[in-house]
C-alpha cells in the first residue's frame, strides 16, 4: 500500500485550531490524555480477550514512555487493542464523528470557559499538538497482520501508509515544538518532568507506566562486595505510577495511620486530620470519596486567595485539583477526593460539565459530613468542641447562607457559650433547661461572657435565672435572624426594646409612672437632639441606672457589621434610652429638673453617653462629654461642701 494523503473531514483546520489553542488551557495535560487513551486501548483488548479465543490471554500489560533528548521526541507505547486502517481514519482522521457544525457554531458564540458541551467528540488525542510540531502514530490491530503509520503536522491533512510493527498496540511519537519566547517545550523531555506529570495526573492508572532511566549503582568485586568510589551506570525500566490508590483498598485494611500519612503528603499539612470520612456508594450514582477535616484551620482560609474544592478522579485519571462544585461554601475547609466512573467530562476533560451528578454527590457528601459531626457532638464532646474552635464560624455561615436553606440540617450541631453554664450548650440543651415561665431564647452580643454579665440589659434576666446565649462572632445575629426560632421558641436579643419580662401589674405601674414623668422624659429626649428615638422608663433594669436598647429591625451589633462592609452605607439602629426609675441617679435628676428644668441638658447628655459606653458604641464628642462630667462633679462637690464656704449658694 502506497502512502495516502487525506484531508481531515469536516471543518477540520478550524476545529483543530480550537482544540490546540482554545480548549486546553494547560499544556502539560497532553501526557495525561495520551496515557488515558493507551489505558483505554488496553482495557478494550483485555475485555475482548476474555470472550474471544482468537486473542491471547495475558496480563502483561504496559504503557511505556521513551524520551530522545537529541531528537526532541516523546514516544508513548501501549500493548492494547491497536487500530486497523479504517479505525485510524474513523478515530483520528475524523476529529468529530457528529455534530461538528453545531459544535463550531456554539464555540463562535460563547467563551469556552462557559461551554456546556458534553465531551462526545473524542478529541483528547489532539492535545498532543499543543506541544508537538508533528505527531506520528504507529499501530497494529490485534485483528490484523498489517501495521499502519499515521502522520500529521496538525494542519489540514494527514498521511497514512503501511508500516513494520511486530506486536499489537499503538505507538505515538511526538516531535516537540521549538521553544518560544513565553513557552519552554524542552522541559517535557526532562526525566523529572515526565515523572512528575505521571505522578500528578496518571498515578492511579491501573496499568504500569514505565520509562527507562539511568541509575548509578556501586561496582562489586569478585566476592560481591562494593568497591569504594567505583560505580556502574545501568539502564533500568522503572515503573512511574503507583497503580493501586488508597481508595481501591479494602477500607478495613487501611488503618488511620496510613490515612494520616496519605493526608499529610497529599495536602501538605504538618498535622493529622481531625476527621476522616470514607464513603463508597454504588447504584444509580457510583462514586468513592475520602474526606478529611483538618485539625487546624489553614491560615488563609478566609482570604480571597483560598480555593475550596476536592480532588477529582475519573476512572483512575486525575481530572482536577479543586472541584468547587463538590463543596458548599460553608464547608470550604474540607480536603479530600472523589473518584467516579460516571462523570461526564467536557471536551478537554479540564472542566466538568455542571450537571446533576456532581450536585447529587455534593449533597450526599454534605449530609455525610454533617452526620459525622452530629455523632461526634453526641459521643465525643471534647473532640467536637476542638472542631468548633477552628470551624464553628463556617457552620454558622452555613445556617445564614442562601437564605437559610441549610438551617434545619445544621441547627442541632450549633453550640454556644451562655451566661449561666460553664460549658457550651446546644440549642436543644438550652431549651431543655429553660424555666417553665421562660417563653423565648435570649441572646446578647458581647466580646466575652464577662462583659455580657456586666451588661445592664442582663439585670432582670439574672434575677429570673434565665440563661442567655453569648454571641461573639459578627455572623451570629444574622444567623439567629435566619433561624428565627428553635423548638417553637423565638430568639430575642436582650437589647430589644420590648422583652416582655414582667407581669401586667409591673407594666401598668411603669406606664403610670411614665405618664407622671412625661415632661421630664420629653425634656431629656429633646436635650439629646434626635440622638435617640425614644426615652422611657425601664422594666428590665434592677441595679443599673441606664441602658440603650434597639427598636425593631437592625440591632446595634448588626449596625456595626453592616457599616464596616465595603460601599457607602449608613445603617442606623433605632435607639431607645431606658432609665431605671428606682435608681438614685434618676431620683437625683428629678430633683435637678424640679429646681432648674433648663439645666437638665448636661445630665441628659451624661446619661446617653454613659449608655453608649456600656454598649460599646462611639461617643461623638468625647471632649464635650469630659467637660460636662467635670462640670457636674464640681457642682456635686460644691453641693456637698461641709465647711460652710458655699452655704449661701446652697
Amino acid at each position: 500500500m502506497s502512502k495516502e494523503t487525506k484531508k481531515f473531514k469536516t471543518e477540520s483546520k478550524q476545529l483543530l485550531n480550537l482544540m490546540i489553542n482554545s480548549i486546553y488551557t494547560n499544556k502539560e495535560i497532553f501526557l495525561r490524555e495520551l496515557i488515558s487513551n493507551a489505558s483505554d486501548a488496553i482495557d478494550k483488548y483485555h475485555l475482548l480477550s476474555l470472550s474471544d479465543d482468537k486473542l491471547e490471554k495475558t496480563n502483561d500489560y504496559e504503557i511505556h514512555l521513551e524520551v530522545d533528548k537529541k531528537k526532541r521526541t516523546i514516544t508513548i507505547t501501549d500493548n492494547g487493542i491497536g487500530m486497523t486502517h479504517d479505525e485510524l481514519i474513523a478515530n483520528i482522521g475524523t476529529i468529530a464523528k457528529s455534530g461538528t457544525l453545531e459544535f463550531l457554531k456554539n464555540l463562535k458564540n460563547k467563551d469556552m470557559k462557559d461551554s456546556d458541551l458534553i465531551g462526545q467528540f473524542g478529541v483528547g488525542f489532539y492535545s498532543a499538538f499543543m506541544v508537538s510540531k508533528k505527531v506520528e502514530v504507529l499501530t497494529k490491530s490485534a485483528y490484523s497482520d498489517i501495521a499502519y503509520r499515521w502522520s500529521s503536522k496538525g494542519e489540514e491533512q494527514f498521511t497514512i501508509e503501511e508500516a513494520d510493527k511486530e506486536s499489537r498496540g499503538t505507538e505515538i511519537k511526538l516531535f516537540l515544538r521549538k521553544n518560544e519566547e513565553d513557552e519552554n517545550y524542552d522541559e517535557f523531555i526532562e526525566d523529572y518532568k515526565i515523572q512528575s506529570l505521571v505522578k500528578k495526573y496518571s498515578n492511579y492508572v491501573k496499568y504500569p507506566i514505565t520509562m527507562e532511566r539511568e541509575k548509578t549503582i556501586p561496582r562489586l568485586d569478585a566476592d560481591g562486595k562494593e568497591i569504594e568510589n567505583e560505580y556502574d551506570t545501568i539502564i533500568e525500566n522503572e515503573t512511574l505510577n503507583q497503580m493501586v490508590p488508597i481508595w481501591k483498598k479494602n477500607k478495613n485494611e487501611v488503618d488511620q495511620k496510613e490515612l494520616n500519612e496519605f493526608y499529610r503528603s497529599q495536602y501538605y499539612d504538618y498535622n493529622d486530620p481531625s476527621f476522616t470520612i470514607w464513603t463508597n456508594v454504588e447504584g444509580l450514582l457510583t462514586y468513592k470519596s475520602i474526606i478529611f477535616i483538618p485539625g487546624k484551620a489553614p491560615q488563609n482560609l478566609y482570604s480571597d486567595k483560598y480555593e475550596k474544592g476536592l480532588q477529582l478522579y475519573a476512572k483512575g485519571v486525575f481530572v482536577m485539583d479543586k472541584c468547587k462544585q463538590l463543596v458548599p461554601d460553608y464547608l470550604r475547609f474540607i480536603k479530600g477526593l472523589v473518584v467516579s466512573p460516571d462523570l461526564n467530562l467536557n471536551i478537554s476533560r479540564e472542566v466538568l460539565q455542571h450537571n446533576r451528578q456532581l450536585d447529587k454527590i455534593q449533597k450526599n457528601l454534605e449530609k455525610k459530613i454533617i452526620n459525622e459531626l452530629s455523632k461526634t457532638l453526641k459521643n465525643d464532646r471534647d473532640k467536637y468542641e476542638e472542631f468548633w474552635k477552628e470551624f464553628g464560624v463556617n457552620i454558622k455561615y452555613g445556617v445564614y447562607d442562601n437564605f437559610g436553606i441549610n438551617k434545619d440540617l445544621l441547627k442541632d450541631i450549633l453550640i454556644f457559650t451562655t451566661a449561666n453554664e460553664e460549658k457550651s450548650v446546644t440549642l436543644k440543651e438550652y431549651v431543655e433547661k429553660m424555666p417553665k415561665d421562660q417563653k423565648d431564647i435570649y441572646y446578647g452580643s458581647a466580646h466575652s461572657k464577662a462583659s455580657l454579665l456586666a451588661s445592664p440589659q442582663m439585670d432582670v434576666l439574672k434575677s429570673k435565672g434565665y440563661d442567655v446565649l453569648v454571641l461573639k462572632d459578627e455572623i451570629d445575629e444574622f444567623m439567629l435572624q435566619i433561624l428565627n426560632e428553635y423548638d417553637k421558641k423565638h430568639f430575642k436579643s436582650i437589647n430589644q426594646g420590648d422583652l416582655d419580662l414582667v407581669d401586667e401589674k409591673e407594666k401598668e405601674d411603669i406606664k403610670d409612672l411614665e405618664t407622671k414623668k412625661e415632661d421630664l422624659l420629653s425634656k431629656i429626649k429633646d436635650s439629646l437632639h434626635n440622638e435617640v428615638d425614644e426615652v422611657k422608663l425601664s422594666t428590665r433594669l434592677t441595679e443599673s441606672p441606664v441602658c440603650l436598647v434597639s427598636g425593631e429591625g437592625v440591632s446595634f451589633e448588626m449596625e456595626k457589621v453592616i457599616n464596616q462592609m465595603p460601599g457607602d452605607k449608613d445603617v442606623k439602629a433605632k435607639k431607645i434610652l431606658e432609665i431605671n426609675p428606682q435608681h438614685e441617679l434618676f431620683q437625683a435628676i428629678e430633683k435637678v429638673y424640679a429646681n432648674n428644668p433648663e439645666s437638665i441638658e448636661d445630665y441628659a447628655n451624661l446619661l446617653y453617653n454613659q449608655a453608649l459606653l456600656i454598649e460599646g458604641l462611639e461617643i461623638k464628642d468625647p471632649v464635650d462629654f469630659s467637660n460636662k462630667m467635670v462640670k457636674i462633679l464640681i457642682k456635686a462637690a460644691n453641693l456637698g461642701d461641709t465647711d460652710g464656704t458655699n452655704s449661701e449658694e446652697n
